[in-house]
């Protein structure tokens, strides 16, 4: 009976969470804290440990994704307001030449996306797409498309991008071996999602450039935008010193090497925190301070840059909290003695669990903590490396990814900028993201065999 009423409280829970969110329109943030305590009652906690275990679930998981998600915000902030993610844009597409742009326009998305948001990214980079439309008389999808995925891709499979930072957190996995992982399954999903689609369904779907878009870009001067090099080498140095952390970590735990002085200074330098302050402090300085920009301007833009990174921390926070009552309240335990005795592997249990809760719900953030709280302690009963556990965070940012429809904000975004009705919007972008998901996992299980 005890079961019984266990499983009953989880699936309440997640039907509970999905009309709150759904029907009543309620925020995430608040939506899961009161299915947190709902579990906590329906599975006979005591009240006064429901409230300990929310301020637990809160700060453990807070502790490393706010710092890490806002200083990455206000990284990607300065590469939105100094014309960089335009600059990356320009050169690959000078170098690659219109008949290999889209090939140019998803390594674009790829790269952009690591430190800036899908939607930003995408509006920062939409005048190109219309002028290259012009230009080559193309629909405007042959270039569209690659770009969204190189973006989507990104921004699902590769931290410091907030989805998978927060699974990572609630998973206990590191950020290393997910920013290899993501790598070694993003840029072949990207490519098929991308260029080979966008080459496909461009020839179905006609569209003309619009003859107007928003001056989003106004106050940056097209004609002195960051070098290529200098945008690259900021990017690339945080992920640069996490990865060599992780590296570092196996190295020195296998006796490979043994000097702890060096083990302990590149654990320092290739800690997320570490790792993207020297980061963000270089991309304020060069992309800042050495551009003209003001120390009144630089406060504000990273002001502005911490909006929309707090809600996003505080969603995750809210995940935090509900795996942690799924925990103490006993329902992961018993969920995770039931899937022991189960052939399902974690990675597939997760990406079912993910793209449940996507196609429901819409949100691809809200998907990944959701099934990142339920995994967590189901987590606990299997000897993963962290390998493993980087390839369960994949699963469930490729299931949190499928079937982007109107319930998503995403759709309605990349509609408007490309002129699309819904039926449009649902042959190209739905598409496209469900490509991604499938691809993406289908990946991620071919490594799961050879690691």
């Amino acid at each position: 009976m005890n079961e019984i009423l266990l499983l009953a409280g989880i699936g309440f829970a997640i039907l509970l969470l999905l009309f709150l969110v759904l029907k009543l329109k309620i925020h995430a943030f608040i939506s899961l804290l009161i299915v947190s305590i709902v579990v906590g009652i329906v599975t006979g906690m005591d009240f006064k440990l429901i409230m300990e275990s929310m301020k637990n679930g809160m700060g453990n998981t807070l502790g490393f994704v706010a710092t890490v998600v806002g200083l990455g915000a206000i990284f990607g902030q300065m590469l939105e307001s100094s014309g960089g993610a335009q600059s990356i844009a320009h050169y690959l597409l000078k170098h690659f030449g219109e008949k290999r742009a889209s090939w140019a326009l998803v390594i674009t998305g790829f790269i952009v996306a690591i430190p800036v948001f899908l939607d930003v990214g995408f509006i920062i980079l939409i005048p190109i797409i219309y002028e290259l439309t012009k230009q080559a008389k193309r629909s405007m999808l042959y270039y569209a498309i690659p770009l969204l995925a190189g973006l989507a891709v990104t921004h699902s499979f590769i931290p410091p991008t907030p989805g998978p930072v927060a699974v990572a957190e609630i998973l206990d996995a590191q950020l290393g071996w997910i920013i290899m992982m993501g790598f070694i399954v993003g840029l072949p999903t990207a490519i098929i999602a991308g260029p080979v689609f966008g080459k496909y369904i461009s020839k179905k779907i006609q569209l003309k450039a619009p003859d107007f878009f928003d001056e989003q870009d106004a106050n940056i001067d097209q004609n002195n935008l960051p070098s290529f090099r200098t945008i690259i080498l900021i990017i690339a140095l945080p992920l640069f010193l996490i990865v060599l952390n992780s590296v570092s970590e196996v190295l020195f735990d296998k006796g490979i090497y043994t000097n702890k002085v060096v083990y302990d200074v590149i654990g320092l330098f290739g800690h997320p925190f570490t790792a993207l302050i020297i980061s963000t402090l270089l991309a304020l300085y060069v992309l800042g301070t050495r551009r003209g920009f003001s120390k009144d301007q630089l406060m504000k833009l990273s002001g502005k840059a911490l909006g929309p990174a707090g809600l996003i921390i505080l969603v995750t926070g809210a995940g935090g909290v509900f795996k942690q009552i799924l925990i103490d309240s006993g329902v992961g335990a018993m969920l995770a003695e039931k899937l022991a005795d189960s052939s399902m592997p974690p990675i597939v249990l997760a990406y079912i669990i993910a793209v449940v809760v996507r196609v429901i719900q819409g949100s691809a953030t809200v998907s990944m903590i959701t099934a990142a709280g339920i995994m967590a302690p189901l987590l606990t009963v299997f000897d993963l490396t962290q390998i493993d556990k980087a390839l369960v965070v994949l699963s469930i940012a490729a299931g949190a990814t499928i079937l982007s429809h109107v319930n998503d904000s995403g759709f309605w975004l990349v509609g408007k900028y490309l002129g699309m009705d819904e039926k449009d919007t649902l042959r190209s972008w739905t598409v496209m993201e469900t490509i991604i998901s499938v691809v993406g996992f289908t990946l991620i299980l071919l490594v799961s065999m050879f690691v």
